[in-house]
């Protein structure tokens, strides 16, 4: 029987926490922009892969011209998240993304001229009320890079709204697995030569890890993409916030992170604000 639409975006989401945990776990033996740079070159080549079984139609000039642009804001949003993993728990980091919705309202109301409503300034009250109870101990803390990790969590959640935004315009005429090899390799080559100015030997071992990693991305991507393609993305919206449940766990036992208590009292706000959102 063929997996359900719920069932599909929550392993999606899964398989992106864990692609998480494992770059958070290579950024511990290696220069930060290398491990960068490995994520989207092993994701690259999986979905390369993807790319010849499926081959899709060739891609428009208006596709290529938008997934183009893309690049480097996807190179910004993972950049800033995976720097903000480096410095923060996993659970911690993960949950900041969860603002990402409310930027996405404001950033439609801005650029897309959508309305903007009370809801909306009401969820970023939230959002910003959740975040400050989460970050709040850290910084009091003085927790080493805590504070440059939370600002790059927030820099990120808001890179990745812009970048839904793009990817509005033309995930409707695309291929899922043609947006996935520009997400992937585009990236790979913006980070090729400063991530070989710092690029340090590897094992056969480590190599193995990052293509793990890669396939888990891909994986990811395209099962969340299968799931949203089969039903309403309000219906789904939701279950994106198992990915707590799942940055918590890894992050354990992993990690040996143990989330604060505020941790998870942010993480309700937030919540709140971004499934208003989605309900408006």
């Amino acid at each position: 029987m063929t997996p359900g639409p719920a069932f599909r975006a929550a392993l999606g989401i899964a398989l992106l926490t864990a692609m998480d945990a494992v770059v958070k776990a290579q950024m511990q033996a290696h220069p930060f922009i290398v491990a960068l740079f490995m994520r989207f070159a092993m994701g690259g080549l999986c979905a390369l892969v993807v790319l010849a079984v499926v081959r899709p139609a060739r891609p428009t000039r208006a596709s290529l011209i938008g997934n183009a642009i893309r690049v480097p804001v996807v190179v910004l949003t993972a950049g800033s998240f995976f720097y903000s993993l480096s410095v923060l728990p996993l659970a911690e980091a993960l949950t900041l993304s969860f603002l990402a919705p409310v930027f996405v309202a404001l950033l439609g109301g801005v650029l897309l001229k959508e309305r903007l409503d009370g809801r909306i300034f009401q969820a970023l009250a939230f959002g910003v009320a959740g975040m400050l109870v989460m970050v709040w101990p850290r910084l009091q803390g003085h927790v080493s890079g805590a504070g440059l990790g939370v600002a790059a969590a927030l820099f990120s959640a808001v890179a990745y709204a812009f970048n839904l935004i793009l990817l509005r315009r033309i995930a409707m005429k695309e291929h899922p697995a043609v947006i996935v090899v520009f997400q992937n390799c585009g990236p790979a080559l913006l980070l090729a030569i400063p991530a070989a100015l710092s690029f340090v030997p590897m094992t056969g071992g480590d190599l193995m890890v990052y293509l793990s990693a890669g396939a888990l991305g891909v994986a990811g991507h395209l099962t969340l993409t299968s799931a949203f393609a089969r039903a309403e993305a309000s219906r789904l919206a939701p279950l994106e916030y198992t990915a707590l449940i799942w940055a918590s766990l890894l992050g354990y036992f992993v990690f040996g992170e143990v989330p604060l208590i505020t941790t998870y009292a942010g993480a309700l706000l937030i919540v709140a604000g971004a499934v208003a959102i989605t309900r408006r």
